[in-house]
């Protein structure tokens, strides 16, 4: 018996190893700013008198985001594939220009305080934690289940955003919450 050994050609190389770990590599890197902006970055604005609207307009932003998912969602259940990839990217758009002016708010503004005192910090808490724990999950998955559906890699897709979906809905329905538990507070 002899033994052969097969070899594979440039062309099956598969693309999705190194797409992958650029997409997981810059979500790392726009996590670590966002720790930076938190926990290091001094607020630029600290009077607190520029676009003071940021933060609604973050929550604004998460509710159309959340309502386009839950559009896309029932086009895809109905077998609707063109409306449910202008629904996702419509998500994807709002959901972008959310991450632009969040970081914008929190290159000005900094963290919002909560008041521990608050009968409802148990709560909050434990909400905003999940919130930021997930959305450290979400941006990379949301970006692989994008190239997974734009290089026509279906089955994968299918299989990724029975994942992304849920989380990308649950980050985007917590930052309205959040937001709104703040703007209560203020």
């Amino acid at each position: 018996m002899q033994a052969t050994i097969e070899t594979k050609g440039p062309e099956s190389i598969n693309p999705i190893g190194p797409t992958v770990a650029a997409i997981i590599m810059v979500s790392a890197l726009a996590s670590a700013l966002i720790c930076w902006l938190v926990y290091f970055h001094a607020p630029t604005d600290v009077a607190g008198t520029h676009l003071l609207f940021l933060p609604a307009t973050n929550a604004l932003l998460n509710g159309l985001s959340t309502i386009a998912l839950l559009t896309g969602f029932v086009y895809i259940r109905r077998r609707q594939i063109p409306k449910h990839r202008a629904a996702m990217f419509t998500a994807f758009f709002f959901s972008s220009i959310f991450l632009v002016s969040y970081l914008v708010n929190f290159t000005l503004h900094g963290e919002t305080k909560f008041p521990r005192g608050n009968p409802l910090w148990p709560f909050y808490w434990k909400l905003l934690a999940s919130h930021i724990v997930l959305s450290v999950i979400a941006l990379p998955i949301i970006l692989i289940t994008f190239f997974l559906s734009l290089s026509g890699r279906f089955p994968a897709h299918k299989r990724m955003a029975r994942w992304t979906f849920p989380i990308w809905l649950y980050v985007s329905v917590t930052g309205v919450i959040v937001y709104a538990m703040q703007a209560a507070c203020r």
